[in-house]
Parts: C-alpha cells; sequence; structure tokens
C-alpha cells in the first residue's frame, strides 16, 4: 500500500465521533427559531401589516408595496437582534445548486458613520449580475442585468450571520432564470384547475395545495479518503474501482444499526434542519454501504422545494464538522445501489382532504378515483416530458438498475386499485375502496396490523402508494423543482381537459355523476398503457413498453428533446407556466451542462489514467522484471523461466493494458476535439454521449484489471473496499 493511501487509511480509521451537545429543549422548543415564521411576523410587524402578508401567502392575494418597507424593517430587527450582520436574496439558477450575494446592513449615516438599514425596495428586488449564470442564450455576454424578486410565500431564515429572503430570478426581459418562477406558476395553475374540478363534489372548497415530501438518499465518504481521490473530489463519482469483495449482497447495511460518527453527523444535521423549520423526521442506512437518508414531514411543494436545496447544502457543511464529506451524485460507486430523491406527491383541499385518498362514501371515492385517473392520464400524455424533467448525465447511471426504477415512466397502482379501475371501464358501478385491510398474525402478543391495500413496487418510477403517488425516478442531486415544474403543470392540463368534457356532458342533460363517470372511464382507457404492476427491469417490459407507445428512450441528450414537443410548448403555454423560448433557452443549458459534465469526467479520467494508473502499473511491472531477471540469474535461464512463468504472464497482461490505456485515453482526447467544434449544443452533446462517454467505461474496465493485478501496496488511490467501509 502506497504511503499516502495508508496514512489517508489509518488517519480516517482513527477518527472519532465528534460530540454533538444534547439540548434540553424538546425539538418543538427551537423548531423554526432561525425563521422569520408567522409567529416572528406577528410579533415585529404591525397589525395590519401582518394581516395583508398573510393574505398574500394563504390567499394569494396581490402584494401591497406600501408594506414593504414595514416587513423589511421588522425581519431586519429580528435577524439583528439574532446576529445578523448581512442580508441577501438567496434563489435557484439553472445549476441545480442556490445562489447568493450578501451585503451588510449599513449605509451612511451623513454624519461620518454608518446605520443599519433594509428597506423595502431592498427586499422586494435586487440586481445581481446575470451573465455568468446559465441562460440558454437568452442574454448575450456582455448583457448583465437580472433580477431577483421577493417570494413571500416562503419564510426568510437566519443562515450564521446572513438574513436569507428566498426570491425568483428573472432576466432584463422578463424570462425566468431559475426553477422557482416556473415553480409557483405550475403551481397556481394546478390550485385553479384543481378547485374547479373539486366543486363537482364540495362547493365550498377554495384552494388546492400541492404537497411534497421527499426522501434524499446520499452517501457518507471520510474526508481524507475523498481528498486522494481526484475522480471523486471533482465530479463527485468513481471513474475507477473495482468492486469489493463484499458490497451490499448481504442486504445486511439497510435499516441497520446506524455507526456511531454517522448518528452523530445525523443529530447534528437534525437539530441544524429543525432549527431552520425543516421538519426532518427520519434517518436511517440505505440499502448500499455508507449511503443513508433523511426524509422530512410533507410540505406544501414551494417550501419543501426550498428546504431540500437548503437540506443539501446544510448536509455538506455539517459533514465536514464530522470529518465526512458528503456524495450527492446519483451514482458515485458502480456496483451498488445509487442515490435517489423520492418525490411523495399530493394535492389537498383548504378543508383538509386529501384527494389522493380514498373515502367512505360513493361520493369521496369517486372525487379520489377522479384525481386519480387524471393523473394518469396527465403522466401518460407527458410521459416522455416526465422522464427528461429528471434525466440528467448522472441520473443516467443510475436509472435502471440495484432498485432505481428503469428510465420508462410507468406507473404501479397495485392489484386493489387496478381491479377498481378496470371494474369501473366496464360498469358504472363507483366501488366501494377500502385504503387499509386487517392482517391477523395469530401472535397473541403482536396487535392486529392494518395493511395498505397497495403494495410497493420498487422498479416503479411512479408508484401509487396509498394517499399520494411517489414520482421515485427524480435524482439525488437534482432540484425537486424541475419535476414538479412538468407534473403539475401536466395535471394542471388535464384537469382542465377533464372539466371541459365533464361541463360538455352536462349541458347536454347528461347527470353530473353520470357525466363524471363516463368521462373517468374514458381516461381509464386511454391511460391504460401508462398501467404496469411487474418487473420494470425486465427486457420484456421494454419491449412491451415500445408497444404500447411509451418513450423507451435513453440518451440523455435526446430525452430533452421532449421539452421542445408540440404537445409540451403547447401544455406550458397555455398553463402559463413557461413561454416557449424559456423552454429552448433551458434546454440549451440542459444540452450545454450534459457536455460539459461528460467533458469534465473525460479529462479527469485521461489525467488519472496518465498520471496516476499508468506510472503505478509500469512500477510495478519493473519489479516483475527485475524479479524474472534475478530468478534467470540465480536459477539459470530455463529452470528460471519456468519458476517465473507466472510474473512473465503478468508482465505481458499489464503491458496490454497500459497499452490500451494509452492508445484509448489519446482517442477520447481526439474524440473530445471533434466533439468540441460542433457549435450547435445539442449536436455536441449527442457526440459526447455517442463518442466520448463510452470510451469512459472501456478505459475504466482496463484500470479496474490493473487494479486486482498491480502490488497493493503500489496502488495510489482508496479502493472501494476503503471507500465504502470506513465511517
Amino acid at each position: 500500500m502506497s504511503r499516502l493511501r495508508f496514512e489517508v487509511i489509518t488517519a480516517a480509521f482513527g477518527k472519532k465521533a465528534i460530540e454533538v451537545p444534547l439540548l434540553k429543549e424538546r425539538p418543538s422548543d427551537y423548531y423554526g427559531v432561525n425563521v422569520f415564521n408567522r409567529e416572528k411576523m406577528f410579533k415585529y410587524l404591525p397589525g395590519d401589516v401582518y394581516a395583508k402578508l398573510v393574505d398574500v401567502i394563504d390567499n394569494g392575494a396581490p402584494m401591497d408595496q406600501s408594506i414593504a418597507g414595514s416587513v423589511a424593517e421588522g425581519m431586519k430587527r429580528w435577524a439583528i437582534e439574532n446576529g445578523a450582520t448581512h442580508y441577501t436574496h438567496w434563489f435557484h439558477p439553472l445549476t441545480e445548486t442556490t445562489a447568493e450575494k450578501h451585503d451588510a446592513f449599513i449605509e451612511h449615516n451623513g454624519k461620518g458613520g454608518v446605520i443599519e438599514e433594509f428597506k423595502g425596495n431592498l427586499l422586494m428586488q435586487q440586481e445581481p449580475d446575470a451573465s455568468s449564470f446559465p441562460n440558454g442564450g437568452i442574454r448575450s455576454t456582455f448583457e448583465a442585468r437580472g433580477y431577483s424578486a421577493w417570494d413571500p410565500t416562503s419564510p426568510a431564515f437566519l443562515m450564521d450571520d446572513t438574513l436569507c429572503v428566498p426570491t425568483v430570478f428573472i432576466s432584463y426581459t422578463g424570462e425566468a432564470l431559475d426553477y422557482k418562477a416556473p415553480l409557483l406558476k405550475a403551481l397556481r395553475a394546478v390550485d385553479k384547475a384543481a378547485t374547479d374540478v373539486c366543486h363537482y363534489f364540495d362547493k365550498n372548497v377554495k384552494k388546492v395545495t400541492t404537497y411534497l415530501g421527499w426522501e434524499q438518499e446520499y452517501f457518507l465518504v471520510d474526508e481524507g479518503m475523498l481528498l486522494a481521490r481526484p475522480d471523486l473530489l471533482l465530479t463527485g463519482r468513481t471513474l475507477m474501482g473495482h468492486d469489493s469483495a463484499k458490497n451490499q449482497q448481504l442486504e445486511d447495511h439497510y435499516f441497520g444499526s446506524i455507526p456511531e460518527r454517522v448518528a452523530a453527523f445525523m443529530k447534528d444535521l437534525e437539530i441544524e434542519s429543525l432549527k431552520l423549520g425543516i421538519p426532518a423526521k427520519t434517518c436511517h442506512n440505505e440499502a448500499a454501504p455508507n449511503q443513508f437518508e433523511l426524509a422530512p414531514i410533507y410540505e406544501e411543494c414551494n417550501l419543501a422545494v426550498d428546504h431540500n436545496m437548503l437540506i443539501m447544502a446544510i448536509m455538506k457543511n455539517v459533514a465536514r464538522r464530522h470529518g465526512f464529506r458528503v456524495l450527492l451524485h446519483e451514482k458515485p460507486f458502480k456496483g451498488v445501489n445509487g442515490s435517489g430523491k423520492h418525490n411523495n406527491w399530493s394535492l389537498g383541499t383548504d378543508n383538509g382532504t386529501l384527494l389522493m385518498a380514498p373515502g367512505k362514501s360513493d361520493k369521496e371515492n369517486l372525487r379520489f378515483i377522479t384525481f386519480v385517473v387524471n393523473t394518469l392520464a396527465a403522466i401518460y400524455r407527458h410521459n416522455g416530458l416526465l422522464k427528461a424533467s429528471i434525466m440528467s448525465a448522472a441520473n443516467s447511471h443510475r436509472l435502471g438498475a440495484a432498485e432505481a426504477p428503469p428510465a420508462i415512466i410507468s406507473s404501479f397502482l397495485g392489484s386493489h386499485l387496478s381491479s377498481v379501475l378496470d371494474h369501473l371501464e366496464t360498469t358504472d358501478d363507483v366501488v366501494k375502496i377500502l385504503s387499509k385491510r386487517e392482517l391477523h398474525l395469530n401472535i397473541p402478543q403482536i396487535p392486529e396490523l392494518m395493511i395498505d391495500n397497495t403494495d410497493r413496487n420498487r422498479t416503479s418510477p411512479f408508484a401509487f402508494t396509498g394517499n399520494r403517488f411517489e414520482f421515485r425516478a427524480v435524482g439525488s442531486e437534482a432540484n425537486c423543482a424541475s419535476a414538479m415544474i412538468a407534473l403539475n403543470t401536466a395535471m394542471a392540463e388535464q384537469l382542465v381537459l377533464f372539466k371541459q368534457e365533464v361541463d360538455a356532458l352536462i349541458e347536454t342533460g347528461v347527470a353530473k355523476e353520470d357525466a363524471l363517470v363516463s368521462v373517468i372511464r374514458k381516461y381509464i382507457k386511454y391511460s391504460k398503457p401508462i398501467r404496469f404492476d411487474g418487473n420494470g427491469y425486465s427486457d420484456e417490459w421494454r419491449k412491451e413498453a415500445q408497444e404500447r407507445g411509451l418513450d423507451c428512450e435513453a440518451s440523455a441528450p435526446l430525452v430533452f428533446d421532449r421539452y421542445l414537443d408540440s404537445a409540451s410548448i403547447d401544455m406550458f403555454g397555455k398553463m402559463d407556466v413557461m413561454t416557449e423560448t424559456e423552454l429552448r433557452a433551458r434546454n440549451e443549458i440542459k444540452w450545454e451542462m450534459y457536455t460539459k459534465k461528460v467533458q469534465i469526467e473525460a479529462r479527469v479520467l485521461g489525467d488519472l489514467a496518465l498520471n496516476h494508473i499508468v506510472p503505478t502499473a509500469t512500477k510495478y511491472q519493473s519489479m516483475l522484471l527485475d524479479n524474472i531477471i534475478k530468478m534467470e540469474q540465480v536459477l539459470g535461464k530455463e529452470e528460471g523461466d519456468n519458476a517465473s512463468k507466472e510474473n512473465i504472464d503478468t508482465v505481458k497482461i499489464i503491458a496490454n493494458s497500459v497499452a490500451e490505456i494509452r492508445r484509448m485515453v489519446a482517442e477520447m482526447v481526439e474524440r473530445r476535439k471533434v466533439a468540441n467544434r460542433i457549435a450547435e449544443e445539442r449536436e455536441k452533446a449527442i457526440a459526447y454521449h455517442d463518442k466520448v462517454a463510452p470510451m469512459l467505461e472501456s478505459i475504466r474496465t482496463h484500470i479496474d484489471n490493473l487494479e486486482l493485478i498491480v502490488d497493493n501496496e503500489l496502488w495510489t488511490l482508496p479502493k472501494y473496499r476503503e471507500l465504502l467501509f470506513i465511517v
């Protein structure tokens, strides 16, 4: 083992868990202490200002700009009392990360000093430089102006000494350059459409809220180990590395006892999350070694998205305090589970009704079936777009293996709900739907269990799970907003179509319930190709999916095309979520981002191959040759050759692998040069996918073979057995 690797490994084993001070308070006592929530608003704002702001948040009332000054003053007083010295507009540019520019609470006082100040105009709007953020050609490089504007529906919060104000981010010409602006529009569209449909069942419904509960999977790696792996440091995944003899095949890590260092990290992360109003509830070991999960209680969708972006930033900071690095890449280690971010999505009314939950009466169950069937119709109509919303260079490595759903969107309902829809397809009955059933274990000490009528299918990208749908194809590193924009817009469009058809029947004299059932039956038949309860990994399913007309494309650059289908452009336009200009700009960014990520991986792998692997293998080869020569000197050529036969064979294998690595790296460089000369971003991304990306796997194969051959003492990079089993 190399001296560097030895020092890294021994240092990692010697690390102890950092003590996390146990707070005497209960979580409910410090939950949201760093958030300008309603309690703080009520305390720091005048009564009339508080009432107007709550009306904006709860009812979507237009923002009265006259209250901005009072709100800014209240925020500033609260923030400064809690140690803040700066403020920032916090937004989600199209980089899958967040952005912030910090300004101090100071202005000249006219007497040679300064005063703390935060005016309403600074709260409402700021002008961050837009030239360096992805814009997809909307702006020229020399045109820098962009605007961030306050989102009052997501509360401001404190991070260290900075007041963070969630905002949207738009260009000088009005196009959205972020995820939040179109998400808010999509949520508004589905609210309006779903409320209209709810009026068939309850005229008192005034608002429908979209709920999101995300499940964040991630890997933890010892910081010293990661710093000794340039591929992990620069790309987020291992570009080489042979399987460990033991990985997850014993299934002993999932839900296992949480290691001490990890438990300390999780406790620290949970405390930080709760202080920021993130309702972190669940944490556990995931399936792969060193893989874990955090999940909160569900929240309103816009707030949930903000909280997920915030948690990804927090966990990186907390991890470093504990000697870890967090890996959010969808597939950091080949041969074990990748990391997803299951998006549990549902709709609920202002009177507390979950629209995806079965009811106790025929009317309630008809409403339930209405929204389930419309969901199925929406994802069937736009199944290619839904896949495009979760596709990336990183997620393409994860999809279709090790419990990750395949790159074909389908929906699992379970046998019970499927039979209900099949029955309704051919009859007018509103079938009784029981959400739970009793399971008798015949063990006196164990109480009766209430079992969901829907089992779970871990290969389904979009599964019904009792009172919600679980969009399981979303990647760990992704901004949830991308999937939520596509899903909620598709649902809004479908509900509008549904209402138009029902109203048309009612206008001809058909009774309301008969009209509902008639249109529902139509959409049950229409959406039947999206329903699949079997094994999503099977070759038979891929063939069947193609026959059903589902989008089976797996090339990320081509999958992105679905955003520019006429149906997608028409849908986003009609629902007033994104214009064609915005969609085309975002696709330019997606293609460019794909190219750059593969390009970085290719450059890193080429560097490691030529500067780490080849020299190490050559050094070991020289040692073997030296041994062969000495054996000949001592034993004579014939006997020495016989004694050294295995070493001679190994020298030949190393020589062949080294030659192949050098040849393929050179070829990969040439392919990159050819691709880089392509001006059009889509064609360049396709070239990187088709010509460059396959070279990464080919080069890796030879490197991984050398890892098994070269003396362990010489190998410079930490191996899988070291990366995955030191916590």
